[in-house]
């Protein structure tokens, strides 16, 4: 529990950065982003949220435009000009493949028999990649259709904080069922189709800031039978589909701008640094979930949502 409450008190030191004139990421903003989207990503307490949140506290969240070197406007797909803002959820988006390519390397395995299952050679890990695949069709279908909409409508601190909320609530009342449950919980290889899609229509709900990936598809794990190491497994594997999709698509649409107004160094830091946070972070909780579960994530959120709700009522947020 003192390392969840470090992790706030983190949180709260950041607000001294949010007084400075931003134009850019910094070298400190590129540092902090990328460990806090790596620790968060494929932690059950929404890296998302977390993102939008640490953009705040260190005055990444201004509606400042962002000029290029003749110090003109730099505009985006839909020819609205780059802010701080868009700049900071760009930047928050690329950083996402440090956290995409540390999960690639400890599971490479997995995707070695997913890649032999392609050419016929191995028949688990053409299931399991079929599996994945289906898993990812939900979220894939609704994100074109209302990426927009959730972006404008609930990237902000308080949907934030009511998902924080809610989801401990959800995560505690899972976790004491899972519990319960005496029945043998199976391992990855006996998902089925039908399972999978239980997971992916989970991730759905993930699309809400501040939900979390990782613990909707964590607790769609559970839902389908899945053991705490089993869930953890395929929720981090559908998220190397899930985030690269998003990272792809994003850089399709604003690549350009996205080049233009980040600059190269600071985005390289806070890829190295979303790598190795990720890393560690994902190698810590398989043991940890498959230890303690999840209530120890549904206190710390619950923690989070009180002082954030405090903070707005001081507004310091």
């Amino acid at each position: 529990m003192k390392r969840w409450l470090a992790f706030v008190l983190i949180f709260l030191n950041l607000s001294c950065f949010a007084s400075e004139q931003k134009n850019d990421i910094s070298y400190s903003d590129a540092i902090i982003l990328g460990a806090v989207e790596g620790i968060t990503e494929y932690l059950p307490v929404s890296s998302t949220g977390h993102l939008i949140l640490t953009n705040a506290l260190l005055g990444l969240d201004k509606d400042t435009p962002v000029l290029d070197k003749n110090n003109l406007n730099i505009l985006n797909s839909e020819n609205k000009p780059y802010t701080i803002k868009t700049l900071a959820d760009s930047y928050c988006i690329i950083i996402q493949l440090g956290a995409i390519a540390s999960v690639a390397l400890i599971y490479w395995q997995y995707i070695l028999q997913m890649l032999l299952g392609l050419i016929g050679r191995n028949p688990q890990g053409l299931k399991l990649f079929v599996n994945i695949m289906v898993a990812f069709l939900p979220s894939a279908i609704i994100g074109i259709f209302a990426h927009k909409i959730i972006e404008e409508s609930l990237f902000g601190v308080v949907p934030v904080v009511c998902a924080l909320a809610v989801g401990a609530v959800v995560m505690f009342i899972a976790q004491k069922i899972y519990d319960k449950n005496p029945q043998q919980k199976n391992s990855i290889e006996n998902l089925t189709l039908k399972k999978s899609l239980v997971v992916g229509v989970c991730q759905c709900i993930a699309m809400i800031p501040g939900t979390s990936r990782s613990m909707m598809t964590i607790l769609g794990g559970y839902f389908v039978g899945l053991n705490a190491k089993a869930s953890a497994t395929f929720s981090f594997l559908l998220g190397l589909i899930t985030l690269s999709a998003a990272s792809v698509f994003k850089i399709y649409k604003d690549g350009n701008a996205m080049l233009e107004a980040l600059s190269p160094s600071p985005l390289l830091l806070g890829l190295i640094v979303a790598f190795v946070s990720s890393a560690v972070a994902v190698k810590w909780l398989v043991s940890f979930l498959t230890k303690h579960g999840l209530v120890t994530f549904a206190i710390y959120r619950i923690l989070l949502a009180i002082i954030l709700c405090v903070m707005l009522w001081l507004n310091l947020l």
